[in-house]
């Protein structure tokens, strides 16, 4: 079974620095994508980042320059380094996984975690 758990939020003043980590069940590359969406209050669930397999990426605008994804295989895990914090970039950020070998449409994965709060207030 496909376990993601998420960690590494929390309260952080603006212009601060946060990494998330997302532990998987089992190997990293057992998935074809894997990225980070995040929910604010009264918002729709955005899609932040994605890496592929083969270890392209794709951040959404407001991020790029700020936020950094990296994975370690030996720990199963992948990281979300972000830096630069704001206020809007507060919000429940949810690690996700895709194993399907193509999917079509808009890319939403199949499996996700139970999210981690930041919170970038002053």
């Amino acid at each position: 079974q496909v376990q993601l758990v998420e960690s590494g939020g929390g309260l952080v003043q603006p212009g601060g620095s946060l990494r998330l980590s997302c532990a998987a069940s089992g190997s990293i590359f057992s998935f074809n994508a894997m990225g980070w969406y995040r929910q604010a209050p009264g918002k729709q669930r955005e899609l932040v980042v994605r890496i592929t397999k083969g270890g392209s990426t794709n951040f959404v605008d407001s991020v790029k320059g700020r936020f950094t994804i990296s994975r370690d295989n030996a720990k199963n895990t992948v990281y979300l380094q972000m830096n630069s914090l704001k206020p809007g970039d507060t919000a429940v950020y949810y690690c996700t996984a895709d194993d399907r070998l193509t999917y079509s449409g808009t890319w939403y994965p199949p499996y996700w975690g139970q999210g981690t709060q930041v919170t970038v207030s002053s």
